[in-house]
């Protein structure tokens, strides 16, 4: 039982960090009458739009940080991104607040090596083999080992950033410094992972509530320069793999406990299922699931966080998802080609409404469903095809 938002009877769930999948936790949140309130680093953040309230921090400042929640003393503390001084959430999560899923998977998950050793050293899962270095010397000795191609990330990024293929040794200080200049935080640890020859990629949705485990039906998607473009569900598998596929995720879902949506990666391969990453939060490929499931990815992450039933996640259609990046750095854009796109039919487009665009920056999403995988992906790429960013002169 909660009062109205605003009200001192009012749940209060905060979002550290306000993207496009922060939006879209806030509205879900809203529908449920929670009182919202939005936190980034920058200002005018997508999440901030809609929120109740929203502030503006640096949340890799561990006072400031504690401070802000202190202030607010929401009922719920739920991470969205990578960059937060997760030492500050495991405080206070000790004084009694409530971080979403807990604050040790939000440690773990916001940094490569952790969830690589806990994935494979503790529960023993298939992973890619890997090595960490700390200097471009300790880096030309693992590519050595591991040998190429082989991926080299950041410990700490979203959306791809610092991640880059080796393939060959000439490559290992370019690598190197692409991993340095993307990772959030100032650490200068890389993973160096061997290169996986997978025959599909695929993220599955594992929800923890209070009902138990349940699984959103296989999403593909297709990657570029470490960042999703391209997703689609149901993703064709068979039997034996979704099941091995479903072990993996509940085991490290399982590990890192507490209650939401976790985005668990996956390799499709000619061996078996391999596990990727995991992300304690709705993932960005899911965002496929606001045209083809009757709870989305961000409807269930609300439900569970909140303490809610979830019986069970039914497929209403077969549908897709695309993306727009942006081509041009501009603080003053237009989004052009939105009657062409919403033309098409089964297609929406949802502009997330980042206050200015970046080269390669994610800017809208088209998603389209139809009578089948193949159908929905050609409407969502001509959708996304016709969207243009351009900078604007009014």
């Amino acid at each position: 039982m909660w009062g109205a938002p605003l009200s001192s009877g009012s749940v209060k769930m905060m979002l550290l960090g306000s993207g496009e999948l922060g939006k879209e936790v806030v509205i879900e949140a809203q529908r449920l009458g929670v009182e919202t309130i939005a936190v980034d680093r920058y200002d005018h953040a997508p999440a901030m739009q809609v929120a109740h309230r929203s502030y503006t921090i640096d949340m890799l400042n561990d006072e400031a940080l504690k401070q802000l929640i202190r202030q607010e003393q929401p009922d719920f503390v739920v991470p969205e991104i990578e960059a937060i001084a997760t030492p500050a959430l495991e405080e206070l999560e000790r004084e009694g607040f409530t971080v979403v899923p807990t604050a040790r998977a939000a440690r773990l998950t916001m940094d490569r090596e952790g969830i690589r050793r806990l994935a494979a050293e503790t529960l023993d899962l298939p992973t890619a083999e890997y090595r960490f270095a700390d200097s471009l010397d300790e880096l030309t000795v693992a590519v050595h080992e591991l040998g190429t191609p082989c991926v080299i990330k950041p410990l700490m990024s979203s959306s791809g950033k610092g991640q880059s293929v080796c393939r060959t040794d000439a490559d290992v200080s370019a690598c190197w410094h692409a991993a340095l200049e993307g990772a959030r935080g100032k650490s200068t640890r890389v993973i160096a992972e061997k290169f996986v020859p997978f025959e599909s990629e695929i993220t599955l949705l594992t929800v923890r509530s209070v009902n138990g485990t349940v699984f959103c039906p296989p999403i593909g998607h297709i990657q570029k320069d470490g960042d999703y473009v391209e997703s689609w569900q149901p993703h064709p598998m068979s039997e034996q793999q979704l099941m091995e596929a479903q072990r993996i995720a509940k085991t490290i879902t399982d590990e890192l406990g507490g209650y939401g949506v976790f985005g668990v990666e996956l390799f499709l391969t000619s061996d078996g299922v391999v596990f990727s990453e995991v992300s304690p939060r709705p993932h960005d490929t899911g965002m496929v699931t606001m045209v083809t499931q009757d709870l989305s990815e961000f409807a269930l992450h609300v439900r569970a966080i909140l303490g809610l039933p979830i019986e069970d996640v039914h497929l209403m259609a077969p549908g897709a998802s695309a993306t727009l990046k942006s081509m041009i750095e501009c603080d003053a854009f237009v989004i052009k080609g939105m009657e062409e796109a919403l033309s098409l039919p089964r297609t929406v487009i949802r502009v997330f409404g980042k206050p200015e665009s970046k080269v390669n920056r994610r800017m809208a999403v088209a998603l389209s469903h139809a009578e089948n995988v193949e159908h929905a992906r050609e409407l969502a790429v001509k959708a996304a095809q016709m969207l243009k960013v351009e900078g604007s002169h009014v």
